[in-house]
Formats: structure tokens, sequence, C-alpha cells
């Protein structure tokens, strides 16, 4: 008999048998307790003790987002450790025979409603001393219940056998495995006291600085000042990625003096923990808990001065309200919350508005609702799923897909919101499915802000890779066509290279703007007001460029040359044309818009542009014609060592503008090559997330690194050869979008590898599997960014459902009444049948 107070270890729990009887001790509770128990003890194999390696799940179910908090609870098989809601537990004991689960409900308390809020400490939420979202308080019950019957039994008690209060326990106090791949509290970095403060040598120089008046020493710049706190030089800051900012003036005197710290003017109070101090060789924001000290050596009395300078926290708020974030999520509009099938709002897992609004609009189209909702029940997808569902693709988009369709978890977070009119909903968190979808991907498997583009491409690459052995199951196609791309060299002959693509990407031609008068006008009071900003104008002031659709798409089926094309026909380098068009028409055309772009100098700017997109487009003008009478196709035989000519170098103004921010010359040669020229955003994001990589200080070598076998694989499957694909890719940092790009800038590199061939041999769409049909489209979704980069910011999206644009802003969900449908960053359509 055990004695319940004895310290035995897990490896001595599984060695002892757990056939003794409780009757001498609960001989009260015998007759009660007898036949559950007895039935407990039967299945005690069953039951495992969990080790640290194991996945434990608790908070979310399986196949479903079903939570503790759902009416039935959730039910954690004390086997495989994996939750399962009330309507789905029977699914697993059908397919495993495991019989024993921990039942925990979770309850909530009466809480009194003016509760007071909590005063933030950290920029964080969930955790102390973060932002308090005002949720309910719940209360955890558990018991033991062992299927089919449900038979239970209450937990905790003397009565259960050791092992399984060990078990329970473990799980209880283990973290669950949702939490851990989805970390869901953000906490902002906060500043270190500098090392430098300390042991500070300020030059008696007789310095004064006034209270304000100030000016960069060494240009005009009355803005962005920051004093040195070591000599006093008053200096304009870095200059920023967009060309605006200042001239480097103070970086470039530390680079000279190797003075350490600076304070910015402007954002000195009494408050002096909010005071920005930088510290140049520490290369971030620091504390100076000497910083009084320091400006009285400079005659500034801190406690008289006032605030007229952003800090750099407040100077990236302030980009996150600006006039296109309002537009876009449409604030400040009494927006009427809708609720029901296909208005399910998805959680923020921290930076996840990306993979929301991308899905959204997925699971708006017939053939992803027709694959893993319509067509396939939750039980299907869990009889084919492996022994855990949670790592299955097929299982994770078919919980999603019914759990944004079905409406079940499509309600306000509480009565008082629904009257109130907030549009926002409990919400369903994407968590599995963001977890298996991001397997094996660094970037996704982060927490931090990505591109949408390219997760929409990924995610068609993985459900592409999961139908390989049904490829008539698989929803991706619908989003497939073909391109065709004719080079005709001055010999007359022509070359066609074809592959399939998922998005058109289109240039946006400024000099296309239909209200140049206006622009004009615009620029000249700008020019009239001396200097005025647009930061400073109302939102109606501003008047930025329309350009139509239709010019876009224009832009992209017109001519381009192609310089030192080398023409296998002329043996030689000469001057190329390539023209643009489609071999087929999806079922759904993604376009995606190019808002990023290079000013003179390579300063990159994001186009401040609207986009006049009308409801429905026709690009049949855009199907390829193939090769015409009288075209003669040129050979195909390039020679070595022009393929070998290929080898990317880094290109001089890109680095020389990221050296002329303060950027190592080194360092910004590999960014530009990594990113295959591609412009210096893209150098500059390269280098902001290369910068701790070990290797960064290498020389940079001549060999290129092998490159992601599933990377390789998906331009293979736009029909690139291998060889191309790892050459683009091994010049693009990876990155499939640049990869493609790359491929068509260097024709040379790749024109005897892709499909050369006349229209007469190549495969209609219907033999290549494609979709296909008339040019006629219809605009229904659209996903918004906003915000200085595609890698920050905040994604939105606008979807057309029973006939009225609806917003879906995370997990609020409302009707729009006034669709940004000009300010889109990709712009979905639907093909409209004859």
């Amino acid at each position: 008999m055990f004695n319940e107070t004895c310290d035995i270890t897990q490896n001595t729990i599984r060695s002892l048998s757990f056939s003794f009887s409780p009757v001498d001790l609960f001989p009260s509770e015998r007759v009660r307790r007898f036949p559950e128990m007895e039935l407990l003890r039967s299945n005690l194999s069953r039951v495992q003790i969990p080790e640290p390696t194991h996945r434990i799940y608790k908070h979310e179910c399986c196949l479903s987002f079903d939570t503790p908090r759902s009416e039935g609870g959730l039910f954690v098989d004390m086997n495989s450790f994996l939750a399962f809601g009330k309507d789905y537990v029977a699914w697993n004991y059908e397919k495993t025979g495991n019989p024993v689960y921990l039942h925990i409900k979770e309850t909530s308390k009466s809480d009194p409603e003016d509760r007071p809020l909590k005063k933030p400490t950290l920029l964080a939420i969930g955790v102390d001393g973060g932002f308090d979202n005002n949720e309910p308080e719940y209360e955890e019950s558990y018991s033991i219940v062992i299927l089919p019957d449900f038979v239970s039994l209450p937990f905790p008690s003397v009565e259960l056998p050791e092992k399984v209060r060990i078990a329970v326990d473990t799980v209880l106090s283990a973290v669950g495995a949702e939490r851990k791949e989805q970390v869901a509290a953000w906490t902002a970095e906060k500043k270190q006291v500098s090392q430098h403060a300390s042991t500070l040598q300020q030059i008696k120089s007789g310095v004064v600085i006034p209270p304000s008046g100030w000016k960069c020493a060494k240009c005009d710049k009355m803005e962005n000042l920051w004093l040195n706190l070591t000599d006093g030089m008053i200096l304009c800051g870095r200059k920023n990625w967009d060309g605006t900012g200042g001239n480097n003036h103070a970086v470039e005197h530390y680079k000279e003096t190797s003075y350490p710290l600076a304070v910015k003017l402007g954002t000195i109070t009494a408050d002096l923990e909010a005071a920005d101090v930088y510290s140049y060789p520490e290369d971030d924001s620091v504390l100076d808990p000497l910083l009084a000290q320091h400006l009285a050596h400079f005659g500034i009395d801190f406690s008289s001065m006032q605030k007229t300078e952003m800090t750099t926290a407040e100077r990236e708020l302030d980009q996150n309200t600006n006039f296109d974030w309002n537009r876009i999520q449409e604030s400040g509009k009494d927006l009427i919350p809708v609720f029901g099938p296909g208005y399910t709002g998805l959680v923020n897992l921290g930076n996840s508005c990306y993979l929301a609004a991308t899905m959204q609009i997925i699971f708006s189209t017939h053939s992803f609702i027709s694959r893993y909702f319509s067509h396939q029940s939750l039980k299907v997808a869990f009889e084919m799923a492996p022994a855990d569902p949670t790592l299955d693709l097929n299982m994770q988009l078919t919980k999603l897909g019914h759990g944004l369709l079905s409406g079940k978890y499509s309600i306000p977070v509480t009565e008082k919101d629904a009257a109130a009119g907030d549009g926002r909903q409990e919400g369903i968190p994407p968590r599995m499915f963001k977890s298996v979808i991001a397997t094996g991907h660094a970037e996704f498997s982060s927490m931090r802000q990505q591109d949408a583009l390219d997760f929409f491409l990924h995610l068609l690459d993985k459900v592409e890779r999961g139908s390989n052995m049904r490829p008539d199951l698989d929803p991706s196609r619908s989003f497939k066509f073909g391109v065709e791309e004719k080079i005709r060299c001055s010999s007359g002959k022509v070359g066609y290279n074809k592959r399939d693509d998922y998005i058109l990407s289109l240039n946006i031609p400024l000099d296309e703007a239909t209200n140049k008068d206006e622009l004009e006008a615009f620029n000249n009071q700008k020019k009239a007001g001396k200097g005025l900003e647009e930061t400073e104008m109302s939102t109606d002031e501003i008047v930025r460029p329309r350009v139509p659709l239709e010019a876009c798409l224009a832009n992209f089926a017109s001519s381009e040359q192609i310089h030192d094309y080398y023409s296998t026909a002329l043996k030689g380098k000469t001057t190329a044309i390539k023209t643009t068009s489609l071999t087929s028409f999806p079922d759904y055309l993604v376009l995606h818009m190019r808002k990023f772009v290079m000013e003179a100098g390579w300063v990159p700017k994001k186009l401040d542009v609207y986009i006049d997109v009308p409801d429905v487009i026709d690009i049949s003008h855009m199907r390829s014609k193939g090769l015409q009478p009288g075209e003669e196709l040129l050979p195909d035989d390039v020679p070595e060592e022009v393929m070998e000519s290929a080898q990317p170098v880094a290109n001089e103004e890109i680095v020389a503008q990221l050296v002329s921010m303060g950027f190592n010359q080194l360092h910004c040669q590999k960014a530009a090559i990594n990113t295959s020229n591609a412009g210096v955003e893209e150098a500059m994001n390269w280098l902001l997330s290369h910068m701790d990589d070990a290797d960064i200080d290498a020389p940079i070598s001549h060999q290129t690194p092998d490159v992601d076998q599933s990377s390789v694989d998906t331009l293979i499957s736009f029909g690139f050869a291998e060889e191309v694909a790892r050459k683009a890719l091994k010049a693009s940092g990876g990155d499939i979008e640049k990869a493609t790009d790359w491929i068509f800038n260097n024709p040379n590199a790749s024109v005897s590898d892709m499909d050369v061939s006349s229209s007469n041999s190549a495969q209609t769409p219907a033999q290549s599997g494609l979709p296909d049909g008339g040019g006629r489209y219809k605009l229904f979704g659209i996903v918004s960014h906003m915000g200085t980069s595609t890698h920050c910011g905040h994604y939105v999206a606008h979807i057309l459902k029973e006939g009225r644009w609806v917003i879906f802003n995370d997990s609020k969900v409302g009707i729009s009444t006034d669709p940004p449908k000009d300010m889109g960053y990709l712009y979905f359509f639907q093909r409209l049948d004859n």
C-alpha cells in the first residue's frame, strides 16, 4: 500500500503495480466510487506520465477552436496529450482507443464593472506590467473522464491512482505547446544604461547652449538636431532610408572624434528619462543617469525646457497613425459589425496580420471553400491525418476553414460590445495553422512582420506540394496561369520563355497620372509655402497622383529593351526587345502593386499614390499569340562563359548610398549582393536583419551558398530549369520573387534552359492542367498595407461578400462604408465566365 506522503520518482512509479484497492482507506466511498475507480484502474496502461519532450496541448482543440472556456470544455488525451472539444473527443477515442482524458473547464468569475484599469509600465500585452485588456477572470475545474460513456471522476482526489495524479499534475503545470509555439506577450526592449555615461569626458570649451533657436553647425537643418555631450557641437541626425531626416553630420562627427554620447534637442524636459540619448559605440538608444550633470556643463537647465521634438518611439507611433492607417482601417467611422458564417475574425498572434488578411481572402474563393470546408468534414480530415494532427497541413487548413466559415465562433466578445456596435469578436487564433504552414521557413516561423505577398506565394506552394498525389483536388491551381516572354534580338529571330506564376506584379507608371494639373498646382503651392511639409498639412490638402489600373497593365504588357543580350544567332551581345503575355487566364487573378521605387541617387521611396481600380477589368488583349508566321526561333546553344558571366556583383550606387548612412562598406556589399541589387530598401532590410550574423565580417566568398530545396522546387514548378533556379536563388538571397525577377533580367543565364519553343509544340492550358477562360474579371478582395515597408506596419483585408464590402481587421469584422479600392497592395479578381 502506498504512503501518500512519500517522494516517488516517475521511474519508480512506472515500475510499481497500481492494482491496490483503496477499500481499507476509504470504506465509506467504496460503494459510491468502486465501479468508476475500477474502470479507471483497468485503463491505467493507457495513461502516460509526460516527459519534458512531450508536446502538451491544453488550451485549444486540435480539430476546432474550442477551448476550456467553450460550453463543453476541453478534453486532454492522457496518452497522446492532444486536446479535443466535446464534439470531437469521441472521434479520437474511435481512432486511437485512448479512453482516459483530463477534462478542463473554465468558468467566468463575476467581476465588478467599475474595476479600475492598471496603468501599464511596459509596452506589452498579457504580462505583468503590460496593458490591462480588461478580460474577465476565469475559474478552472478539472475531472477525469473515461470514454466511451464519459464516466467522470473528480480531480483532485486522493482516491485516484498515484500514476493518474502525477500525470495530471504534470500536464497542468506544463507550459502548453500552443503557448510555446506562439508567444503572446510582446515586450518592448528597455533602454539600457550606457557604459560610457559614468566615464564621459566633457571638454571645458565655454560653450553655452541656448534654450531654443538651434541650428546644425554644418548645414541649415533646424530640426532633428543632436547635442554631442562631450564638446557641445549641435549637428543634424542621420539621413533616413527614404531621404528624409538629417545629413549625417552628427554620426560623421562621432567618426572623426569618437565622442560617444549625444542627446536629441527638443526631447529634453523635466522627465530626463524620456529624453533621447544615443550611444554611437553601442549603436543604440540608451539611458544616461548623469544626464542632468552633463547638460549643466553646457548651461542647460532641463527643468525649464519644453518638448518640441518627437522622440524616436513617438515618431514611429506617429507614422502608424497617418492618413494610410486611418483610411485603410476606416478609423473614425461607425462600422456596423457583422457576424455569422464567413464573417469570423482572426486573433492577432503578434505581427500576424499579414496571415489574417491573406487567409480571409483565400477562404473567400470557391476553390478553397470547396476543398477544405464544403467537401471535407473535420472528421474525414482527422481520419486521414497522422498521429499528431497539429502537424498536418490538410487538417489545420480544414480546421481553419471550418472555423472561419461555419459561423460557430463569429460572435461578439460580450453582449455589451454588441450593443455598442463594436465589430470586435472573440475571433479564432490561427496558432496551429501558423505553426504548420511556417515549418521550415525561418521568417514565417518568427514573430516578425512579413510581406503578405511572400506569405501568399508560400501558402500556395505548400498547398500544391500537399496535393501532389491528387492534383485534381489542388485549390492553388485556381490562381495559377501561364506566362510567356517573347525575346526578339536584332537578328529578327525570337525566343519564347514560358513559365507558370500565381501573381501579376505591376509597376506603377506615375507619368500616366490622370490628375497632373492638380499635382502641378499642389507642388507649386508647396514651393510657395516656403518649405511647408506634407506632415504639416491636413489630409484633405494633400494631392496624390491617380494612376489607372489599365495603365499599370499596359505597362506590364509593353515592350522592354534588354541591353547586352547574348544572341545565339549573332554569336555576340546585342539589344533585344522583350514582351510579356499570358498563355492562360486563371480562375482568380492576383495583382501585386509595386509601390516601392528608386528615386534619383538610388533613394528608395514608397509611392504615395492612388490606383484607380474598376470593379470589372478585361485582360483579353494580354493573351499570347504564340509563334507567328514568318518568325524563326533563336538557336539554343549558349556558351558556358556567357552563363558564368551572370555572377552577381554589388551595385556601386546602392553600396554608396548605404555607406553614406553610416554602414560598413563590406556589410553594404553583402547586402546588395544578397538582395540581387534590388534596391536600397531591400539591402537595408537585409542589413538590419543580418547585423548579428557570425560571418557578417567575413570576406565575400565567390562560392555561393546552398539554397533551400523547397525554393528550388517552387521555381521548377514555375517552368524554370533546376540549374537556372539555383543560380537565381543564390543571386537573390533565397527570395523566390526576386529570383524570378533575376531570371528575366538575366535572360543570358536562362534562355538555353527554359522552355523555348514554338506555340505549336507547347502544351495548351488544358493539357498542362491550368484553368483557362475569358479575360473579364470582377474585383472581390483587397489586401491593403500601411507602413514604410512591407515588413512592418499593418495589413487589412476588404472582401466583397453578398453584394457588400466587408472589412476584416484581425478580429474586427464590419460592413465597409469606404473600401480603399485605390490604396491596395494586393488586388484579387474572380474570372467572369462568358
